[in-house]
């Protein structure tokens, strides 16, 4: 069965202050996902889900529609706040939805087949998608599911402190725990983080993941089951989040299978801050120059 992209794109994207998911870094004004898009294709991939607002919906599709005709299937989901709270009375004061596990739900009814999940604004490079597609074509099951896991050096902004899972992989490559830690920084030759008022230091080669998830089907009625436990733990906090790395630990945790940690070299780039966009551009024509994609993604 031909495995799907799933494209995280309704974030709201608060630090940036702007939709960065649209905003084009290429010679050609590509964004970071048409990069993404591009490598899915080349890496065997022939659907590709978006996960967007319906309020920006026609306009989204006005942007990718006429690139992606004939070149790979698409669908829309939009990420209803509502959605799978069996009329939960989530507190008024709430104004989005309820996280990037909240969103991999919303595409239940789009997606029947292994798919892979990834954030709209993260630059992942060709060999996550090529060891992404090859995992859900001869490995993925109920039972495994995998996460493609990223070289912490390979992950930091030069412009401030970043938050990563960074993960704990056992001898045989499994995830055993993902610890989100925030501001994450180069401190000098080494990569520190802060808690309270402790500099604590992580290895450079330390794993990380960037939210790029491979998953059989079967995670659907999982999701919903542990969103709805979620909900009765954390409903009534306006600000609380149903993460990706939450399906995960308890997926490990109540015994239901493994995630494979698949590690890549590949160099991760992204905007967390505004200041970061010349260094994306900057990156993307280095590997224009080397050969790795064309001048203009979609005219080839």
């Amino acid at each position: 069965m031909q495995p799907t992209l799933l494209i995280l794109a309704a974030g709201m994207a608060s630090r940036y202050g702007s939709m960065k998911q649209i905003q084009g870094f290429g010679p050609g004004g590509e964004t970071i996902m048409d990069y993404s898009i591009y490598d899915a294709i080349k890496s065997g991939y022939k659907k590709v889900v978006f996960i967007i607002r319906e309020d920006f919906s026609e306009d989204f599709k006005y942007i990718f529609e006429p690139k992606l005709k004939g070149k790979v299937d698409t669908a829309y989901v939009y990420q209803d706040m509502k959605a799978f709270t069996n009329g939960y009375p989530f507190p008024s004061e709430r104004t989005k939805p309820w996280g990037t596990a909240h969103a991999v739900l919303s595409a239940r009814d789009a997606i029947k087949e292994p798919f892979a999940v990834i954030n709209a604004d993260d630059f992942y490079g060709r060999d996550a998608f090529e060891k992404s597609f090859k995992f859900l074509t001869t490995e993925c099951s109920d039972r495994l599911f995998s996460l493609i896991g990223y070289e912490l050096s390979r992950t930091l902004s030069e412009n401030g402190s970043v938050s990563r899972g960074v993960c704990k992989v056992d001898d045989q490559g499994n995830l055993v725990s993902i610890a989100e830690r925030t501001k994450i920084y180069r401190d000098g030759p080494k990569i520190t983080y802060e808690e309270g008022n402790q500099k604590i230091e992580v290895p450079s080669d330390s794993k990380v993941s960037m939210n790029f998830w491979c998953f059989d089907p079967s995670v659907f009625p999982f999701t919903e089951k542990i969103f709805s436990e979620f909900l009765s733990e954390h409903g009534d906090d306006p600000k609380a989040e149903f993460f990706i790395p939450i399906i995960g630990d308890l997926f490990i945790k109540e015994g239901k299978g493994k995630i494979k940690v698949i590690p890549t070299t590949a160099q991760w780039f992204g905007v967390t801050y505004k200041e970061d966009a010349p260094d994306v551009e900057k990156s993307l024509k280095n590997l224009i120059r080397t050969g790795i994609y064309p001048d203009h993604l979609w005219e080839t």
